[in-house]
């Protein structure tokens, strides 16, 4: 009896370790993998890993290491505007990279900032994704005129710069809604007019390769089974797709920092109340050539090393999971 009773312990500490070991041979089998030896045989790719890494840290942990508040208004003081970088004559060791006109922290508001650029990147690359991987599922598998529907409203979209689409998304949504509502859905129609813009680059690849998955022997086979189309994309050719769509997803994002930037800079993106990487660089060009060079420069470099860093993986992804281009 204190045998049988002893085997439930036995039988759970025999599963634990047989997740525990799967876990630790995955983890040895991408050691050990291509991709793995792709990116130590790359100093440049770990360079860019570790930035960004660093980058998306400092930008998400904002909220507890940032020296200062710069969403919280009342802690503001305009006797601190202008303040020069610490390096410069009269600078403050309180503001390490100076102060704009508001009296904000530049280095706060470029961690903060950077927060809100990298939310609205990763929510739209996201909706972007989900909407160009299921148009592409079933432009792809199902052909005809849904194929050709599908893929002329892609062609035509291409013929557009994602700028003017996202301006054209932001204005009509900004003229059907209230003023007070339209500031209050500035991020979910920011993500919306982004996504808009990037939707098409994840349905044409996976379109492409949805092509030649369903000639393959399992999909073949699946059909004569009688398994449902939906559940044969959904099951047996989407996961044979999705290394392209991480690849595009990791390019998006920049392009989609760039885009929110962009639509910032303009005026028709985040309010300068709330700071992004966008509103900061439109705030410090007002006063570039007046002598606060730090209020434009700082936000624009950090802008160009987050998109450098993040295109460099994207490259080096792409050319890591398509074995013809190592």
């Amino acid at each position: 009896m204190a045998e049988m009773a002893r085997e439930p312990g036995n039988a759970g500490t025999a599963s634990e370790l047989t997740f525990g070991g799967k876990v630790l041979d995955g983890w040895r089998r991408f050691l050990d993998s291509d991709v793995f030896y792709s990116f130590k045989r790359s100093p440049l790719t770990m360079v860019a890993f570790a930035v960004t890494v660093v980058l998306f840290l400092g930008a998400f942990l904002a909220p507890w290491i940032a020296p200062h508040d710069t969403t919280n208004l009342a802690s503001l003081n305009l006797m601190d505007a202008f303040k020069p970088p610490v390096w410069s004559a009269g600078g403050d060791a309180s503001f390490p990279l100076g102060t704009d006109d508001q009296g904000r922290d530049m280095l706060s508001g470029i961690m903060f900032g950077m927060q809100a650029s990298l939310v609205i990147g990763f929510a739209s690359v996201l909706l972007a994704a989900i909407i160009g991987t299921i148009l592409g599922l079933i432009s792809g598998y199902v052909g005809g005129r849904v194929d050709s529907v599908i893929m002329r409203v892609a062609d035509i979209q291409l013929t557009f710069p994602a700028i003017l689409i996202a301006l054209l998304v932001d204005g009509i949504v900004g003229s059907v809604l209230p003023r007070n509502t339209a500031e209050e859905l500035t991020y979910p129609v920011l993500i919306l007019a982004i996504a808009s813009s990037l939707w098409v680059n994840f349905a044409r690849t996976v379109r492409g390769s949805t092509l030649v998955e369903k000639n393959r022997e399992y999909v073949q086979a699946a059909k004569v089974i009688g398994i449902h189309p939906t559940l044969i994309m959904v099951r047996h050719v989407l996961p044979n797709v999705m290394g392209p769509v991480l690849v595009i997803g990791t390019l998006s994002l920049a392009l989609a920092v760039l885009t929110e930037a962009t639509l910032s800079f303009l005026g028709v993106g985040i309010p300068s109340s709330e700071p992004s990487l966008g509103t900061l660089i439109r705030i410090g060009q007002e006063y570039l050539f007046s002598g606060e060079w730090w209020m434009t420069i700082f936000p624009g470099v950090a802008l160009v090393i987050l998109v450098l860093a993040v295109n460099l993986l994207g490259d080096w992804l792409r050319d890591a999971l398509n074995p013809k281009l190592r």
